[in-house]
């Protein structure tokens, strides 16, 4: 099974890292410059410069060729949420694919497999999420996925191409809780960014991180989500991990802000795309849209608008009236 990555920011090629030693895979990069780096450097200097490209990983900027390789195989869209529509839009019909990104997208609020909807409603789409630090896959440090599509036949081509010694897959048939997990999930990872910052305590972390997951969940039930997939590794697990690990871009937001830092210096030192940061108002209003209260994301969109500072809306939690948990 021929594999084209589409993407090669840090997650793009981890995988193509991961996927290069049992299939022919081929990573696409947009900057012709990179892929060449990439290509006589056999490592990614930008994004992933610690780990080596495996010799078998083929590296391009030609799109058609890129697309021309998986034919007959699968594409996987590496991209931003931002870039995912005209992404799509590129590849023919008939290509198995499966996108990475995690997000709403901003100005219609769509999911990923709303997008694919839109875009192409008759490919055979589905998404691959779950807690997974880039370099740790790279590195080839045990880690489970879970493949989530309507399509059994492609869930099971899913474990083909991704289930390794060091990659676990799960399959799911409910790509709309995976999804929703997975682009939460980074908002709340700021808000817990921002407590650690203040050294609000280990209590606090846990009820945030606890409340956040009501939150994900409230907001997937009203999108028809089986309740179940938030206990799953594209909800708890992801969510645990983008919130405490060191690794997590959005955490790295939450601490800095904590520090009094401005947003656009934040983002600049990263130097990463952090989607919670481009997906938080945009989770908002599609929550205010279901009739789902989200109090934490709100709390969160208000400090990055700059209209609380982080104690502000530490307090505005706090300060909320007592109420049954369930």
């Amino acid at each position: 099974m021929n594999l084209t990555v589409l993407g090669a920011g840090a997650w793009g090629t981890a995988l193509a890292i991961s996927t290069a030693p049992r299939h022919p895979t081929l990573l696409w990069a947009r900057d012709a410059a990179q892929a060449e780096q990439m290509r006589s450097g056999r490592r990614n200097a930008r994004y992933l410069p610690e780990v080596e490209l495996p010799g078998a990983l083929e590296i391009s900027a030609d799109l058609g060729a890129a697309l021309a390789y998986a034919r007959d195989g699968m594409v996987v869209v590496a991209t931003p949420m931002a870039a995912l529509r005209a992404t799509l839009s590129l590849l023919p019909e008939q290509v198995r694919v499966w996108w990475l990104c995690k997000g709403f997208e901003a100005g219609t609020g769509l999911l990923g497999h709303e997008v694919a909807r839109e875009v192409r409603p008759q490919a055979r789409a589905g998404v691959l999420s779950g807690p997974s630090f880039a370099l740790e896959v790279a590195r080839g440090q045990p880690t489970a996925l879970v493949a989530a599509s309507a399509d059994a036949a492609l869930r099971e081509s899913a474990v083909e191409a991704f289930h390794s010694e060091s990659l676990r897959i799960y399959t799911s048939a409910d790509p709309v809780g995976v999804e929703v997990g997975g682009a939460v999930k980074n908002v709340l990872a700021i808000a817990t960014g921002i407590a650690d910052g203040m050294q609000a305590g280990y209590n606090a972390r846990a009820a945030l991180i606890t409340r956040g997951l009501a939150e994900i969940t409230r907001l997937g039930l009203a999108l028809q989500a089986r309740a179940e997939t938030f206990m799953g590794l594209s909800g708890l697990g992801d969510l645990v991990l983008t919130a405490t690990g060191e690794l997590s871009r959005n955490r790295q937001v939450g601490l800095k802000l904590a520090e009094g830092k401005p947003l656009p210096q934040i983002l600049q030192e990263l130097g990463h795309v952090a989607e919670g940061v481009y997906s938080a108002s945009t989770v908002l209003r599609r929550a205010r849209a279901c009739g789902v209260e989200m109090p934490i994301t709100h709390a969160v969109v208000q400090v990055i608008e700059g209209a609380l500072t982080p104690v502000q809306a530490l307090e505005q939690l706090m300060g909320r009236g007592a109420r049954p948990e369930w």
